[in-house]
């Protein structure tokens, strides 16, 4: 048996199913075992695709993502997504080719520390020296991807150690494999139910890892077992999120925020955002977050305890005792939420962004099983401020744009019978757009909205508000015919600049069974501020 046999069943014993790839000399032992352990192969058009893809995977199914890219040019453009899924707490494998561990330092094809390169952005990374070594390694890896906080881990794949023989070494039980699993302690379960009981404005803080999608219900069932309103978190825009309306209005009124995995950092002020007599409880199963928000926040810290996040999440919902006391409160937090921003001429040309988030909204709701996948700059907050829908994948608190037709593949390859919109501006639809090659040939029909006006607006807007109308300087872009483009992979293309145009477009495009690029010229404007722009 090979290394390459040996890391494959490793991978089947850990239940993947899929990897996402883009092939390359150094890696094709792996295909030749995927193919023996029926592991299916997506085979995308850049290696950034296939680490963006494992991420929307993992997001989506609860599950390990995992790409294989070649070796070091390669590697290197795979690399960047890796800070992504470390901030959306996500685990993923990321498996990267490399030269044969017998020629280093001899100056071997593509020979590169790539171990140094992916250390600083992963939980783990290793070069197995050995054909032996693949599995437990693999197994490390992965049992570490999945434990604590989720995120990415690396494998760095020497070819002698990939098609050397194993000597039949053992495959890794399914217990070598499992995650380390922190249960919160019950007298800290105690603690907070305590607290929040005697709070009058309680709120809890949940983290990337406890969002809508991932937490499938559970927040609503936590605000319930606590009543107090549960606020999640995971955008790069923090309280300002424009999902989250007007949150940032009330939630300095808190006497109280729990925090389950959301860490204390830019996004919430580092802790600033909430008044100086509120109290902190803070539940994460990293000690050096906890450590730091006791060094940024003092005697304010009435509890830091290490434990999982879906584990308390779990245990305060099964102790909480439910009631409605404090219907008021609630109240005041969901209408502040609920805020948005209106076009106040629905009907003008170029199209206002939030008049087309609601015919991508009304659409989805209509739709069985609807997934919203968003991206970009400004017109990106336009839409996570007008779609609303069970399940969505945003580009995150890393902040990165660029990744969502990626995920768009990924998601259709989990559930392929969901309806799923991603919506992008122009900049963003520039930097992994072969993918809709990639969605053709695998038969990923989804919709990708393009809202197009024809520049980098997020910046352009600092420099509106930095610098002056006069000195805006190179972030216009052309009024490129994407729709057009997409076609040329054998898409379906949609051009729209009417909003009276917009839904009957949205249908077109559903119905046409193919992946479908809609370009809809907009009106470059500010991303939304809550019910303000």
């Amino acid at each position: 048996m090979r290394g390459a046999d040996l890391l494959v069943k490793t991978l089947h014993q850990a239940g993947v199913e899929v990897i996402f790839t883009l092939s390359g000399n150094q890696i094709m032992p792996v295909f030749d075992a995927c193919l023996d352990a029926g592991i299916r192969l997506i085979h995308v058009r850049h290696e950034g695709a296939a680490t963006y893809m494992a991420e929307a995977y993992a997001q989506l199914t609860g599950k390990l993502g995992v790409a294989l890219i070649t070796a070091a040019p390669g590697f290197a453009s795979g690399v960047g997504p890796l800070y992504m899924s470390g901030m959306s707490e996500t685990p993923i494998l990321l498996m990267s080719g490399d030269s044969p561990v017998g020629q280093d330092g001899m100056g071997a094809f593509q020979e590169l520390d790539q171990v140094a390169v992916s250390g600083p952005l992963t939980k783990f990374s290793a070069r197995p020296k050995t054909p032996a070594e693949m599995g437990p390694v693999a197994a490390e890896a992965i049992r570490t991807a999945l434990s604590g906080r989720p995120g990415p881990v690396h494998l760095a794949l020497a070819f002698d150690a990939l098609e050397g023989d194993t000597d039949n070494a053992p495959v890794p039980s399914a217990a070598d494999l499992a995650p380390d699993v922190a249960d919160p302690s019950a007298d800290a379960v105690a603690s907070v139910l305590d607290a929040v009981a005697a709070a009058q404005r309680p709120v809890i803080l949940t983290g990337p890892r406890l969002n809508p999608t991932r937490a499938q219900g559970g927040l609503a069932k936590l605000a319930d077992a606590l009543d107090a309103p549960v606020v999640p978190m995971e955008s790069p825009r923090g309280l300002k999120d424009p999902s989250l309306g007007d949150i940032a209005e009330v939630l300095p009124k808190a006497d109280l925020v729990v925090s389950l995995g959301k860490n204390m950092d830019f996004t919430t002020g580092f802790g600033k955002s909430f008044p100086a007599d509120c109290k902190f409880m803070m539940i994460d199963p990293d000690q050096a977050i906890l450590d730091r928000a006791g060094r940024a926040m003092g005697d304010r810290v009435a509890l830091s305890h290490r434990a999982d996040a879906p584990a308390a999440l779990a245990a305060l919902t099964a102790k909480g005792p439910g009631g409605n006391a404090r219907t008021d409160w609630r109240e005041e937090v969901a209408a502040a939420a609920a805020k948005r921003a209106r076009a106040a001429d629905p009907g003008q040309t170029p199209i206002h962004p939030s008049v087309l988030a609601d015919s991508i909204n009304r659409f989805l709701e209509g739709a069985d099983d609807p997934i919203a996948i968003i991206d970009g700059g400004e017109s990106g907050q336009w839409a996570q401020a007008g779609i609303n829908v069970p399940t969505r994948i945003i580009n995150g608190p890393g902040g990165s744009i660029g990744g969502c037709l990626c995920y768009a593949v990924a998601v259709k390859v989990a559930r392929p019978d969901a309806t799923v919109v991603v919506v992008m501006g122009d900049g963003t639809a520039g930097f992994h757009f072969a993918e809709f090659e990639t969605a053709n040939r695998y038969g990923a029909d989804f919709t990708a909205v393009i809202a197009h006006d024809a520049r980098w607006n997020a910046e352009y807007q600092i420099q509106l508000r930095e610098y002056g109308a006069q000195r805006t300087y190179e972030c216009e872009l052309d009024e490129t015919r994407y729709d057009l483009a997409a076609a040329g992979f054998g898409c379906h293309g949609e051009y729209v600049t009417d909003p009276k145009e917009l839904d009957a477009a949205l249908k077109r495009a559903d119905d046409s069974g193919k992946a479908a690029c809609l370009v809809a010229m907009i009106d470059g404007l500010p991303a939304p501020a809550g019910s303000a722009h």
